[in-house]
């Protein structure tokens, strides 16, 4: 009989004590388990220490720390969370992260981490953003990532890079939510919104770490580096006779940065600062900026003097012959196709302005 922690001596004693000194195959089998739970992590580790160098190709990921979790994606399906959940957040309030739940925070913490430096809210719904804001104050970011969609926000998931004062919380009450992310909150502004049992908050006590994601798929896995670029000014290149202004400029930066985060193919329309409407994940460029272009009416936005952001090229150019329709006045895409030269001609005939970035974000 093996034993690999100490937390297993009183384990140990009570089955020495209950079978007379003896073990059957079921107990040995039980505690070599936990004892190859422990070396094949420490083998796995070191392994992977000496592969940054080396790179071989083998896939070898051990984490110690499994939670099941109350169904997975769907009441059918298990589900289990691997991971050190309390390093990253302290729950204040509410039931136990479902699946779901971990999914959509897991979007949540990745896009508010695009807006360092400012005062960011975002509202996810199945893991894309129905609302993005930045303001000089919380509240203000709230109200305005909130009015990109009132509808998609019920039960969503909100974050913020700010902490929670009471205006804010005293707005962010009125709505129905599954979770709030904070990295922290006023007394007052916890205890309002602690009122409701079930509702989730956490407290982020630090920032998402690795480089590396991997899901399973064709009986494997597949493995990549995570997308941590993002587009800034100095990369921009105007392609169009009229170049964008500096507010413009911003915007798209701002719009770029939730394209980066929305299920391919997906459109982004903005202003600096706010999101006004996104179509997410179409199997059509133009089916995406169509229904973008649908919700933003539906919520009583115009387009005119907005931008436009793209995950991907445009390989014709009719995204921006629709977008000019609606009073779109700036584009932000990769570029790269061979038929560039057909969206740049029919923006320069337009008086658009619009930028390459050279880096494609899909994301599926």
């Amino acid at each position: 009989m093996i034993v690999s922690a100490r937390n297993q001596y009183q384990e140990l004693l009570e089955l020495l004590q209950a079978k007379n000194g003896n073990s059957e195959l079921a107990d040995r089998k039980r505690f070599a388990a936990k004892a190859f739970d422990v070396t094949s992590h420490y083998d796995s580790a070191i392994f992977n220490y000496f592969n940054q160098e080396q790179q071989l190709p083998s896939f070898k990921a051990s984490v110690p720390q499994g939670k099941v979790l109350r169904y997975g994606e769907n009441p059918h399906q298990q589900g289990v969370f691997f991971g050190a959940l309390d390093d990253l957040f302290d729950q204040l309030n509410g039931k136990e992260l479902s699946y779901n739940n971990l999914v959509d925070v897991d979007a949540a913490i990745h896009l508010v981490k695009e807006f360092y430096g400012e005062k960011a809210f975002v509202i996810i719904k199945h893991t894309n953003a129905c609302g993005v804001a930045t303001a000089g104050d919380v509240k203000t970011a709230y109200l305005k990532a909130f009015q990109a969609d009132t509808l998609s926000a019920f039960g969503g998931v909100l974050a913020t890079n700010q902490k929670i004062d009471l205006a804010a919380a005293e707005e962010i009450n009125k709505l129905f939510f599954e979770i709030l992310i904070a990295p922290d909150f006023e007394p007052q502004a916890l205890d309002l919104l602690k009122s409701k049992k079930n509702r989730i908050i956490l407290k982020q006590k630090q920032s998402l770490k690795g480089a590396k994601q991997f899901k399973s798929l064709l009986n494997g896995v597949i493995e990549q580096d995570l997308d941590l670029k993002t587009d800034s000014k100095a990369e921009l290149k105007t392609v169009t006779k009229r170049a964008p202004s500096s507010q413009q400029i911003e915007a798209l930066l701002f719009a770029s940065k939730i394209c980066k985060h929305t299920k391919s193919n997906t459109i982004i329309l903005a202003v600096d600062g706010q999101l006004l409407a996104s179509g997410v994940g179409q199997t059509s460029r133009v089916d995406a900026l169509k229904q973008a272009i649908e919700k933003a009416a539906a919520f009583g936005f115009d387009l005119k003097g907005s931008v436009m952001a793209s995950d991907a090229f445009f390989p014709f150019p009719d995204c921006v012959e629709i977008a000019n329709q609606h009073g779109i006045e700036a584009v932000i895409q990769p570029g790269g196709s061979i038929k560039d030269q057909d969206s740049i001609a029919y923006c320069d005939q337009h008086n658009m302005a619009m930028v390459f970035t050279g880096t494609r974000h899909f994301k599926h």
